[in-house]
């Protein structure tokens, strides 16, 4: 604990500086007669090839003004944002020296909840309508294996995962031990570069789910083990065990009862076995070889 605390120590002391924008505002207050100045300010979000009366119809939809009202609503100060993200950004430059920042936007995105934070080149863009609070009336048709993480303690973890998957090397063959490796190693660095997170926070897990996991970890790992999917290519796999779902697909009595997205939980479990036994940086673990990382972790999963 003494070491943790000393690294945070050192991480809040580093530098940290970066562009900051709140579009999100700039667009709520756009009217016709300064439409032009904030597309000069924001040429990112202005296709020059969409006509202006395109941006009037956005701008005077009431649906439009109304999710403005809501963002604002729940962010209406422009520091804690800031703050938040610069923390994040602290602490990928204390394990990765060579970083540096994206310029960052918020905005709203009609509530695009499967693409919450995008980073394109140097420009990093968060939907800050995707963080009202799980319960929020604009999430009613949205459903609740995406809602769970519509909530604003999810940002961060949302932005780490962003810059994570930009620095982790793609994945390398088809098999499904590839393909959990690599998100294991993204939400490695995630818990990290967001220590206050918890575990189910950063897994995108709610408490009960997480804890499903653990309880389960032994018999979910016998299972991958008995049925030879780690080095399978089988392309429903992803869908079962690696995208985002109600449950995960095991075709037994257990599915309603799991969360989704075991596969990736179980990554990141060979991905943190394989960190605490080798002296690795996470530069170096980016690119390292998913079947290297398997074979040296030593993994076993947690018993009941």
């Amino acid at each position: 604990m003494s070491c943790t605390s000393k690294i945070e120590k050192e991480i809040q002391k580093i530098p940290m500086e970066f562009e900051f924008h709140r579009f999100d505002k700039a667009f709520a207050n756009t009217t016709e007669e300064n439409l032009e100045a904030t597309k000069e300010a924001y040429p990112i979000f202005f296709n020059p090839s969409i006509p202006d009366s395109f941006w009037m119809e956005k701008i005077n939809d009431t649906l439009q003004i109304e999710l403005e009202n809501e963002v604002i609503k729940a962010f209406p100060e422009d520091t804690p944002i800031y703050e938040t993200v610069k923390s994040v950004f602290q602490h990928i430059k204390y394990y990765i020296p060579r970083f540096e920042p994206p310029t960052v936007y918020t905005s709203t995105t009609d509530v695009a909840y499967e693409t919450k934070v995008i980073l394109n080149g140097r420009d990093m863009v968060i939907g800050l309508d995707n963080y009202l609070g799980s319960d929020h009336y604009f999430y009613r048709g949205v459903q609740s294996y995406f809602r769970k993480n519509m909530n604003p303690d999810r940002l961060p973890v949302d932005v780490a995962i962003e810059m994570a998957a930009h620095i982790v090397a793609p994945i390398q063959d088809r098999s499904f031990l590839s393909q959990i490796i690599y998100y294991g190693k993204i939400l490695h660095m995630a818990e990290f570069w967001v220590p206050k997170a918890s575990e189910h926070l950063v897994m995108g897990f709610t408490e009960e789910e997480a804890k499903w996991a653990r309880d389960n970890e032994e018999d979910v790992w016998r299972y991958f083990i008995e049925k030879e999917l780690l080095y399978s290519t089988e392309a429903d796999l992803k869908q079962r065990f690696v995208d985002e779902a109600p449950f995960s697909k095991f075709y037994l009595e257990i599915d309603n009862e799991s969360p989704g997205r075991m596969g990736v939980y179980m990554g990141w479990q060979i991905v943190t076995s394989y960190m605490k036994r080798n002296d690795v940086s996470m530069e170096e673990l980016a690119i390292l070889d998913a079947d290297l990382i398997f074979q040296n972790s030593r993994y076993k999963p947690r018993r009941k």
